[in-house]
């Protein structure tokens, strides 16, 4: 961010009266915060992997989180016992992540794996039907062949949720547009199969995100609260996570829009520390499925983009293993802290393993 725009969004936070709401509750976070850490990718004697998710429980204790949004695949009943006791004595909350039934053929492992999940505790799941629109799909027959195949498979995996009485977000994953997934959400009519709203994604589809959050609050079951920061490039513009409170989002407007349609759900920080994502909307290929998006959501988003742009954005590539590891949990920390003092969340003092307060 400019000088100018950094003492702006400082003084509009400092006057930013704390949501009532928010108090009695504790942000959660998403494994995918730890990018690095997860199933052993990177890891030092400092900071071991997280192998399972009784790994990432163990760490989570200590930094006060209300709750881990953590994939159920490939678990066993045992396994689901132990997440269980465990997250029960350190009283957390659980949610699973999980991929939607493929086919017939693959509702039997979708229905094994969320009652595998509701053991250890879940009763609200994450689940994504795709990944970058712009980067997957090169017309816009094949991506409304994956429309097609994405519908489906929720269709396949609502009786089973009604069935276990549990609840299914779809994430806005970079695919489709807030009002399509609204759209497909509104045909199935069911309150097993609802939205996992990330803040921060649609931005890549050149999508104004308070207004993405307006249309899929009211089909909220659960969040990924992100902080995002722009910066301009010839071919159009770089997208970073950056911890909460650095960025363009106007999170305590999100976070009443959410309150006011489901004062029970639940939020879940997703800071995932990378490398800033590439969004090439000035280059010809990135509007192949896109052949009705006006221009003036273009004009909109790179004036946004110019207006806030960061001065500099947040990178690993260089780092040692041990510098990415701690520029990740530092970031983590930096978020749960901003949560608790600025947005009003019950979060406690955060705590490193060891046991060291970090407030």
């Amino acid at each position: 961010m400019t000088r100018r725009n950094l003492l702006t969004s400082a003084s509009a936070l400092a006057a930013m009266p704390l949501p009532a709401a928010m108090q009695g509750k504790r942000m959660g976070i998403v494994i995918h915060s730890y990018w690095k850490r997860w199933e052993g990718q990177y890891s030092s004697l400092k900071n071991p992997p997280f192998m399972h998710a009784l790994d990432v429980l163990d760490h989570v204790r200590g930094l006060g989180v209300g709750a881990l949004q953590t994939m159920v695949g490939g678990w066993t009943a045992g396994f689901a016992g132990q997440v269980r006791d465990t997250r029960e004595s350190y009283g957390l909350k659980l949610e699973g992540s999980i991929t939607l039934p493929k086919n017939e053929n693959d509702v039997s492992r979708f229905e094994n794996e969320l009652r595998l999940g509701k053991e250890a505790g879940a009763t609200i799941y994450r689940s994504a039907t795709g990944g970058r629109r712009y980067e997957l799909f090169s017309s816009l027959e094949e991506f409304k062949h994956f429309k097609d195949s994405a519908i489906k498979s929720m269709q396949l995996a609502e009786p089973v949720a009604k069935r276990l009485r549990v609840k299914i977000g779809i994430e806005n994953h970079k695919d489709f547009h807030a009002a399509e997934l609204a759209e497909v959400l509104g045909r199935l009519s069911s309150p097993h199969i609802g939205a996992c709203v990330d803040t921060g994604n649609s931005i890549a589809l050149l999508e104004d995100p308070m207004q993405v959050v307006e249309t899929l609050a009211p089909f909220a079951v659960t969040t990924h609260i992100k902080d995002m920061a722009v910066q301009e490039m010839p071919q159009g513009f770089l997208l970073s996570e950056v911890p909460l409170g650095e960025g363009i989002l106007d999170l305590p407007r999100m976070l009443a829009h959410f309150e006011k349609y489901n004062p029970q759900l639940d939020y879940h920080l997703e800071m995932i520390t990378r490398d800033p994502l590439d969004i090439p909307c000035l280059k010809p290929g990135y509007w192949a499925t896109f052949p009705d998006k006006p221009g003036t959501e273009l004009v909109r988003t790179l004036n946004l983009v110019r207006e806030r742009q960061a001065a500099k954005l947040p990178k690993v590539a260089g780092l040692s293993t041990e510098a990415a590891l701690e520029f990740e949990e530092e970031n983590i920390v930096k978020c749960l802290r901003f949560a608790g003092e600025r947005l009003g969340f019950d979060q406690p003092a955060v705590i490193k393993p060891g046991g060291k307060d970090e407030k």
